[in-house]
């Protein structure tokens, strides 16, 4: 299996543990993932704000360089996801405006590659293969599933159910560890907005820590560099502003995946959280 890896901003900085986790365990669940040659920013998350033509073309070009590796494309990134499916959908729908595009990026992008996320694409493996590949189970973790606004909306990309979906809980069953139910798997943590306006930003991360806390999780597991950023560095200013006492570590589905798989921790990054992940991982042993 082999695809055109899109990274992103995100994962080459404040996101670098799931551009390692990612890496890590593709290549050992036999994924090949082929970087895209001099990628560019996608637009994440304030281009569509101010140009429509703008946020087509920014992901536009990173398509074209996709497509002449003749693969589909994958992006661990929410964001960037969401803006590389949007613009691919678009565009096919609408071959003047993607004519009209080619000639802004100078780069033809045909609509031939397919956007994948890469939680589909680990998904796709196949869930009993991927139990093949546990030699440390995720005994011990209840794990909140944490999808944000991208992955499921809107509707012509959406990766599973808007309100309900549960793609992650399937891997992580299949890795071993338990699974709550909560009402905020799908809910706005501020994404952005937790730059500008940290007013708005941190009662929406104190919220979803809450509903986490109340369902008896002891992580949340997301797939999105902006949420992890929000609910993990923002924990500790929320514990200070609200009176609360939250230790939720929150990681990338592709670090838990990676210790069931008894990967080398220093690969998966597991130390760079502001929020400890010793204490819940030594549940798993």
């Amino acid at each position: 299996m082999k695809f055109a890896y899109y990274p992103g901003c995100s994962l080459e900085t404040s996101g670098k543990e799931y551009d390692l986790s990612t890496r890590a365990v593709s290549k050992h669940l036999g994924i090949e993932l082929t970087e895209v040659p001099d990628w560019s920013c996608c637009g994440a998350t304030a281009g569509h704000s101010t140009s429509h033509l703008l946020a087509l073309a920014l992901p536009a070009r990173n398509l074209a360089l996709a497509e002449e590796t003749g693969l589909d494309v994958t992006a661990p990134c929410a964001a960037c996801y969401q803006r590389l499916a949007l613009a691919c959908h678009e565009l096919n729908q609408n071959p003047q405006l993607r004519e009209k595009v080619n000639e802004i990026t100078g780069r033809p992008f045909h609509g031939k590659s397919k956007v994948i996320s890469i939680l589909e694409v680990i998904s796709s493996v196949g869930l009993e293969q991927i139990r093949a590949q546990v030699v440390k189970p995720l005994k011990g973790l209840k794990i909140a599933a944490y999808y944000g606004c991208l992955l499921v909306r809107p509707r012509a990309i959406q990766i599973d159910d808007p309100e309900n979906p549960q793609i992650i809980e399937q891997i992580m069953q299949a890795a071993g560890a338990d699974t709550v139910d909560w009402p905020h798997k799908t809910e706005c943590c501020g994404a952005s907005l937790a730059v500008s306006n940290e007013e708005v930003a941190i009662p929406m991360v104190s919220r979803i820590l809450k509903a986490a806390a109340l369902s008896g999780a002891n992580c949340l597991v997301c797939a999105c560099p902006l949420c992890h950023f929000n609910l993990d560095m923002r924990q500790l200013k929320v514990n200070r502003l609200r009176g609360t006492n939250y230790q939720l570590p929150v990681f990338y589905f592709t670090q838990l995946l990676g210790v069931a798989m008894g990967l080398n921790p220093q690969d998966l990054s597991l130390h760079t959280h502001f929020v400890d992940t010793g204490q819940v991982l030594k549940l798993v042993g």
